[in-house]
């Protein structure tokens, strides 16, 4: 769910951008994906989704609004969920550990 405690108060202006949306009117599940829905099916339908945004004529407001509010579902404004964590959050980073590393004992780890 969407941290609405990042939403502004209830002003129209703020929001008046959704109703020039190239994406008006069109059906949800365009842009938002069905339960299950995996591999090349989403990867195609976000694509279409993705069209529609290159398109759209408030694309960066609503970009904005996804990245301010941390909108967990959907394309908006372009980006995939994924591609708004990875905005939000960086990029993921991985441990790599070489061959020479030694391994220690979990009583010896400092975790915190």
């Amino acid at each position: 769910m969407a941290d609405i405690r990042r939403l502004p108060g209830p002003v129209s202006d703020i929001y008046d951008w959704q109703m020039e949306g190239a994406c008006r009117g069109m059906d949800s599940a365009f842009f938002f994906h069905p339960e299950g829905e995996r591999g090349p099916a989403r990867v195609r339908r976000e694509a279409r989704a993705k069209q529609v945004c290159n398109d759209c004529p408030v694309v960066r407001q609503c970009r904005e609004h996804a990245l301010a509010v941390h909108e967990p579902y959907g394309i908006w404004g372009g980006l995939s969920e994924s591609e708004r964590d990875t905005i939000i959050r960086g990029p993921r980073r991985t441990l790599k550990v070489s061959g020479d590393a030694p391994v220690l004992p979990v009583e010896k780890l400092d975790i915190v």
